[in-house]
């Protein structure tokens, strides 16, 4: 009788056929791990990636000073370091000071350790990882996953997102900020240190405490007292290093919006700077002091309801937009929050729907195009022209605020609309079942001339 295979030889028969059918075998396995046919979408996102970052290296390579911001950092690193006084410096030919809480120069120490152009390229690609981890989070917010493709492809053409391009091109660290409150708050409620990554951020640059506010309102109360806490700690810490520094933020500077830039220039994208504008103003007193109050209440209850509903990604988003509306300065590239509006917008698109056009598409698409066409760059702002602007320009001169009004009324009528069918049954949460639409939600060092 002939001699049974072994597990390892087989027949002479066999082995030809196993020998011809491994290389197959290895195909698939590696077909396999770059998702199939899925793989050639992902080099195809790749190939648009790289030609975006090509593209926005020319542009800010063309910029006279690109990633200005950066150097006002590196020197509050360098105060720190060297013992100067933090707040009593300008950089650049704008003459930039330093304008966050002395915590923030603590992180900014290694800045000063490392030459400049090493410093300003690892900002730049920080910022773009940065942009790959936000869309990440602004997917997941939105309850959909994250595909390789989707996350590189959704990076490329996210860079040239007015807010986005602006941070890209300043060395900003808003898109820093926003990926740790998004981290943060899609963290499950019961996770132990949820809120601390809120209130590191809130220690850096003051506007993301209104999230510890969310949570606080929200019943969320471990949260936002962990939020509070960690807030707390960082202004300890800067207090330990940085007495007199600390001392000199907590009761003066942090209160002089003046120190900030020009509140009335278009690069001002909040009330303040809308209502400036409209009224021909560099000081629009209760003209923008009470409708902000109002925005800024009706902003957190909107999100509170949002959220008691299910519909958690429309609360963060009322949050986010909250915040840069009633912020005396919301330059237009702390706008960040809209990738993750565009995420919330793209998810209630119905699977598959391509022609014709839903309202979800329409909308998407339109909230797409403001963020990117860059009107308020091309009306004239030179000078004090940003006060002399007629009423035909003036939509131009402001575009985020209304649409964040416009997209916050309409996510009100929305609940309203959804509690008073009484169903009696709380709406599945977003991160299972995604629809609706919402808002996102210059310059944080500007001198005197309010422009870099």
């Amino acid at each position: 009788m002939p001699a049974a295979p072994t597990p390892d030889t087989g027949t002479e028969a066999e082995r030809p056929a196993r020998t011809a059918r491994a290389p197959r075998t290895a195909r698939a396995r590696i077909r396999g791990a770059l998702g199939g046919r899925g793989d050639r979408r992902t080099y195809a996102a790749a190939a648009l990636l790289a030609l975006s970052l090509a593209a926005l290296a020319a542009v800010c390579a063309a910029q006279p000073g690109p990633l200005v911001d950066v150097l006002v950092y590196r020197a509050e690193g360098l105060a720190v370091v060297e013992g100067r006084d933090l707040y009593g410096f300008t950089v650049t030919e704008w003459d930039l000071p330093a304008t966050y809480p002395p915590f923030a120069a603590l992180l900014f120490v290694p800045t000063a350790l490392l030459p400049l152009p090493a410093v300003q390229a690892l900002f730049a690609a920080g910022n773009v990882l940065l942009l790959a981890l936000l869309v990440h989070l602004s997917l997941r917010l939105a309850g959909r996953r994250t595909s390789p493709a989707t996350l590189i492809a959704a990076t490329a053409v996210g860079l040239w997102l007015e807010p986005v391009f602006q941070t890209m091109v300043f060395g900003q660290i808003n898109l820093a900020l926003a990926c740790l409150v998004l981290w943060d708050l899609g963290r499950p409620d019961g996770a132990r240190g949820k809120g601390l990554a809120i209130g590191v951020a809130a220690g850096i640059k003051l506007t993301p405490a209104i999230f510890a506010v969310h949570l606080l309102l929200t019943g969320r109360v471990r949260a936002g007292l962990t939020a509070l806490a960690g807030f707390a700690g960082t202004a300890a810490l800067g207090a330990a290093v940085l007495p007199g520094a600390s001392v000199d933020f907590w009761t003066r500077r942090m209160f002089e919006t003046g120190r900030v830039g020009k509140a009335w220039i278009v690069d001002n994208q909040s009330l303040q700077g809308m209502a400036a504008r409209l009224l021909h103003t560099p000081e629009p007193g209760l003209w923008w002091a009470v409708p902000t109050a109002v925005a800024g209440l009706l902003g957190l209850w909107l999100a509170r309801r949002a959220h008691l509903r299910g519909r958690e990604s429309w609360g963060v988003l009322a949050v986010a937009g909250t915040a840069v509306l009633v912020s005396p300065i919301s330059w237009s590239h702390h706008w960040v929050w809209c990738v993750p509006l565009l995420a919330v917008l793209t998810a209630a698109v119905p699977p598959g729907r391509r022609w014709p056009p839903c309202a979800a598409v329409t909308v998407a698409a339109a909230v797409a195009v403001l963020f990117t066409a860059r009107t308020h760059w091309l009306v004239p702002h030179s000078g004090d022209l940003d006060l002399h602007l007629p009423w035909w320009q003036q939509p131009l001169a402001s575009p985020y605020p209304p649409l964040a009004l416009g997209l916050m009324a309409y996510a009100a009528w929305r609940l309203r609309r959804e509690g008073s069918r009484g169903t009696g049954r709380r709406p599945a949460p977003p991160a299972r079942h995604a629809d609706g639409l919402l808002p996102p939600p210059r310059h944080e060092h500007g001198g005197p001339a309010g422009r870099p």
